[in-house]
């Protein structure tokens, strides 16, 4: 059995699923002329408008240059995204070629020999037995260095590259890379790939191409001509690139994959999201399980070694391996249909109906030892990456979490289900510690609780919580989800005693785990459009003129008065309205015609009863 690995990346945001932006360039169908392009001319062979205005930016290592008017080139914001991926790919790279006993020299990090022990079995007999023979021999240990080709090193894609900017932080920040390709589908996009790739003179590494992504890899799957690391981005869903990934990358190395689930999760992925506080750990199981069902088509199966719920996108990194038995076993135990749902129609405890999601990842979704490794150097050497504060953070916690326990809750989530004040992190925590229950935090969401307590417990302990802090129940309705929780004795009787331990270690040392907003209006850009800033500052200024045109304009208490006197008051005809001059409706004699606009209801008459059949509409009109 041999292995691989590979990553997926999605931006969401909320339920929904956004991607960062990426350039887009409209084409009219046809095969574009491949020597025209070179030569920097059109399609069809027209020469191309040259853009004037540029506009540099320096990340990492790297200095890319893109247009002015195409501001979705770059999001700053997903510095942390691709800061993650050089140093995931830094650690696979020092993993892949210590098993051909090859040292990976990273800037920054001490002259000394790191101990490389493998995440499967056959590679690390692999790295002592190379290591055994070196030091029989006397030779020294052979180097990759960064910016320089190992022929024994990684061959890295980037599918839908846009400006270059991940390639060419690849070639200047990751050792022991062989070649990276830079692919992309627009013309004017891999027009400036090259560009970018002269300016950062890694022409020697990186390589400049235009294709589909799909087709690319598709043609890349014999053994001998596939990729140990794919990267593709695109701004819709990834569903469509998976089965050509999961084909095209390597045995024993790595690929990675980015993009967005939209609103048809079903139609995508084969199962269906619900709409909860845990989302974000839902929609990395559901990329999980996506990836592992187009491998199993191929003999292939994923083991996660970390997988990131952060800002706007999710971030997935997994290993693939080949082995028909071990494909069998990801339909679970003895291959016998599923029984189930081992559950009643209705909750319980809430009295609710059950919702039905899935299916999706239940095994642990990181690999503590891989992940401690990449919190491990980049701690050593924080001056590596601008995002390295944040990085030791995120990473922190993940090495906190409960792997064996999917989803979670949150705060906020328990208390307003029964209306009662929100305790502190703390407090809930040491009660269910108090309870012989684990629990801990979780990267996904800042107020979570990951726990192995059943439901019945946590019910429990929030029952307890609001005999502390009492709501009133004659507001609470008899079928409300409220009312019937807080209808039953609890059983365990909580302690809210703030308890040591309950601090995790990452909360008291005051890691870095969210990021704060960088900017205004941060987060996903919108999708690019022909016209650049141009179009998009034309779309603002739309939306700006026709924003609330649809609303009528708010009514003055003037107004609303002087509009309820028209209507004449029904009681005042009956002779029983005892509020004379005070009352809201009109106490005149009634004329021939009345306005047959509706009235609001006034809060003195609201007991008047509806217009019979055939009268006037109008509160108070017979």
């Amino acid at each position: 059995m041999q292995g691989s690995s590979l990553w997926l990346s999605l931006t969401f945001r909320s339920a929904r699923v956004l991607s960062r932006a990426r350039f887009f360039e409209w084409q009219s169908p046809g095969l574009p002329n491949t020597a025209a392009m070179e030569n920097g001319t059109g399609p069809y062979g027209e020469e191309r408008p040259r853009e004037v205005q540029e506009t540099t930016v320096t990340e990492g290592a790297a200095k890319i240059a893109f247009p002015s008017a195409n501001e979705v080139f770059y999001n700053p914001v997903q510095e942390f995204n691709r800061d993650l991926t050089c140093a995931v790919i830094t650690e696979f790279a020092r993993i892949q070629l210590g098993a051909k006993g090859i040292q990976i020299k990273v800037p920054g990090e001490k002259d000394t020999q790191k101990v490389v022990v493998d995440l499967s079995e056959q590679e690390e007999e692999k790295v002592e037995l190379k290591e055994s023979e070196n030091l029989a021999s006397g030779d020294q240990p052979r180097t990759a260095a960064v910016g320089e080709i190992c022929e024994e090193g990684l061959h890295v894609l980037e599918g839908l590259a846009a400006s270059g900017l991940r390639s060419i932080r690849f070639a200047l920040e990751v050792p022991g890379l062989r070649s990276v390709v830079a692919n992309d589908a627009s013309t004017r996009a891999v027009d400036l790939i090259r560009r970018n790739v002269q300016l950062n003179d890694v022409a020697h590494l990186v390589q400049p191409s235009q294709a589909d992504a799909r087709m690319l890899m598709y043609q890349h799957q014999r053994v001998s001509e596939r990729f140990d690391v794919i990267d593709l981005d695109p701004y819709g869903s990834p569903a469509t690139f998976l089965d050509a990934a999961v084909q095209a990358v390597s045995e024993g190395d790595m690929a990675v994959l980015a993009g967005n689930s939209g609103e048809t999760c079903y139609s995508k992925y084969g199962a269906m999201a619900l709409k909860s506080r845990a989302c974000h750990e839902m929609a990395l199981r559901i990329v999980l399980h996506s990836l592992d069902l187009r491998a199993n088509c191929y003999q292939r199966f994923v083991v996660p070694l970390l997988s990131i719920s952060a800002d706007f996108y999710v971030r997935v990194f997994v290993r693939v391996f080949t082995g028909q038995a071990k494909v069998k076993a990801s339909a679970r135990a003895k291959f016998s249909a599923a029984c189930g749902p081992p559950v009643t129609p209705e909750c319980e405890h809430c009295g609710q109906r059950h919702q039905l999601g899935g299916p999706m990842w239940a095994e642990p979704i990181h690999d503590l030892d891989f992940v401690g490794r990449v919190l491990e150097a980049v701690s050593a050497n924080p001056g590596r990456f601008h995002t390295s504060e944040r990085i030791r953070g995120v990473l922190s916690v993940i090495t906190e979490e409960l792997p064996d326990v999917p989803l979670y809750y949150t705060l906020d989530q328990l208390s307003s289900t029964i209306h009662c004040n929100t305790p502190s992190l703390l407090q809930l925590r040491s009660a269910l510690l108090h309870a012989d229950f684990r629990v801990s935090l979780s990267h996904a969401c800042k107020n979570a609780v990951k726990t192995d307590a059943p439901a019945s417990a946590l019910w429990d302990i929030m029952r307890c919580w609001e005999k502390e802090c009492p709501v009133k129940r004659e507001r609470l309705s008899e079928t409300s989800p409220a009312f019937r929780i807080l209808s039953v004795e609890p059983r365990l009787q909580a302690n809210f005693t703030i308890r040591e331990d309950a601090n995790p270690s990452s909360r008291q040392r005051g890691l870095k785990r969210f990021q704060a907003n960088p900017e205004a209006n941060w987060g996903p850009r919108p999708r690019a459009r022909p016209g650049g800033k141009a179009a998009d500052e034309a779309m603002e200024e739309r939306r700006r003129l026709l924003q609330n045109k649809r609303k009528e304009p708010p009514e003055d208490v003037a107004q609303r008065a002087a509009r309820l006197k028209t209507f004449p008051c029904k009681r005042f005809k009956e002779g029983t309205c005892q509020r004379g001059d005070q009352c809201c409706y009109s106490h005149s004699p009634p004329t021939p015609r009345v306005s047959a606009d509706a009235a609001p209801d006034c809060p003195e008459t609201s007991n008047q009863t509806p217009p019979g059949p055939g009268a006037a509409a109008g509160p108070g009109i017979d």
